[in-house]
């Protein structure tokens, strides 16, 4: 069954096409470079990992006793640089004020690059699987996400800097610790990253009731399916991008699953049909 297409409205791809020096090109920014860690313990437990690169920690001046003696000395003994900066400071970079603790650690995201980084090393011709979050808001559910993503060899996850969490301890936790390896697109917001897809040749589908069966629908080599927000579904301003919308078969009386299992679903189908 041939997914139906509905027309595109609103779309403004050439602002935000990686050719046309849109709102995401150029220097690529500290947070499409680094995932952030906060606290004592997620800290030490990131400079304890041999898999990960910590690019550098932050302590505020007036972090004392055990545990700053010991990411000190953990960090120096992988030479990791350690700045002080003020607590203001530390709970600004941190971007969570009750929890930083004092500390903070950019570690280094391998995989995580702004959209427009991948769709120019893309090329024209390569098929391609990507999943999208509009407003997905619970850490729990983004780190999931990442985790099945990344499972199903995925080849990216956009995760808008604005409407969704960032990754934080939360999404790592619920990630267990995949997060830091997952292929993570940024984007200004999920409108943006969808019009920049469709300039490089992707159709994207909303994941919602009401469309043909996702199972029995004809997908292109490019296809971006996008999960939305928890309670409300898919926004105004992204299903006015969308290509169609597809769902997921419903049985025994249940009208719909958590964002994070049909997140899930759709990508172990998406692995399917590349075979």
């Amino acid at each position: 069954m041939a997914v139906i297409l509905r027309a595109r409205l609103g779309r403004v791809s050439d602002a935000a096409s990686p050719a046309s020096g849109g709102p995401d090109s150029g220097r690529i920014s500290p947070k499409d470079r680094f995932i952030t860690v906060y606290g004592r313990k997620p800290v030490l437990e990131a400079l304890s990992d041999p898999e990960l690169e910590v690019d550098k920690v932050v302590l505020a001046d007036n972090a004392r006793g055990a545990s700053e003696r010991e990411i000190v000395a953990t960090a120096r003994g992988r030479g990791v640089p350690v700045q002080r900066e003020s607590a203001h400071r530390v709970k600004v970079l941190a971007g969570n004020g009750r929890h930083d603790q004092g500390v903070l650690a950019d570690v280094v995201a391998p995989r995580m690059a702004p959209l427009p980084v991948f769709l120019s090393d893309l090329g024209t011709r390569r098929p391609a699987s990507v999943l999208v979050l509009d407003a997905v808001t619970n850490p729990s559910n983004v780190g999931m996400i990442l985790r099945s993503a990344t499972a199903a060899g995925l080849d990216g996850v956009l995760v808008p800097r604005r409407g969704v969490p960032a990754i934080d301890p939360l999404v790592i936790k619920a990630s267990a610790g995949v997060a830091f390896g997952a292929p993570v697109l940024r984007s200004a917001t999920a409108a943006e990253g969808i019009d920049a897809m469709h300039g490089a040749g992707f159709t994207v589908l909303g994941l919602d009731a009401g469309g043909d069966s996702l199972l029995d629908a004809t997908l292109p080599p490019r296809v971006a399916l996008v999960l939305g927000n928890e309670t409300e579904g898919l926004s105004d301003d992204v299903t006015a991008r969308l290509d169609g919308i597809v769902s997921l078969p419903m049985y025994g009386g249940v009208e719909s699953l958590n964002v994070a299992s049909a997140g899930a679903v759709a990508a172990y189908e998406l692995l399917r049909r590349r075979g």
